[in-house]
């Protein structure tokens, strides 16, 4: 059977400054992360790194962002990440600046562990 998703987890990010499209992705990223915890590697002794991890970027301007340097971010699992057109630009119309919004889907999946688990109560 193949991989099954075990999380999913969504953020925002910014770069105010700049229009770096690949800040505001990490951000974005960074913010997804910070509201999920893996104990399961921990409870199931699975290696950390039979994870595979798939991030989806939303920015106006997806070809500028670098994919290989956000999948670097990800601290466990094997990472890859697209960006697809998506987030927001505003315009400050005092300067004229643009700031770039980024949202990022972070999804985790491992292989199917079904027949390994059972309830703690069995």
């Amino acid at each position: 059977m193949s991989d099954q998703r075990f999380i999913i987890e969504m953020g925002m990010g910014n770069d105010l400054h700049g229009m770096d499209y690949t800040k505001a992705a990490r951000r974005a990223i960074e913010d997804a992360i910070r509201h999920a915890t893996l104990p399961i590697f921990d409870t199931t002794g699975l290696d950390h790194t039979e994870m595979r991890v798939q991030v989806t970027v939303g920015v106006q301007e997806p070809d500028r962002i670098d994919a290989d340097a956000l999948a670097k971010v990800l601290p466990r699992g094997r990472a890859s990440v697209s960006a697809v057109r998506g987030g927001q630009n505003v315009t400050n119309p005092e300067t004229g600046e643009t700031l770039v919004i980024a949202t990022a889907a972070v999804e985790a999946f491992l292989p199917y562990q079904g027949d390994d688990w059972r309830p703690a109560d069995c």
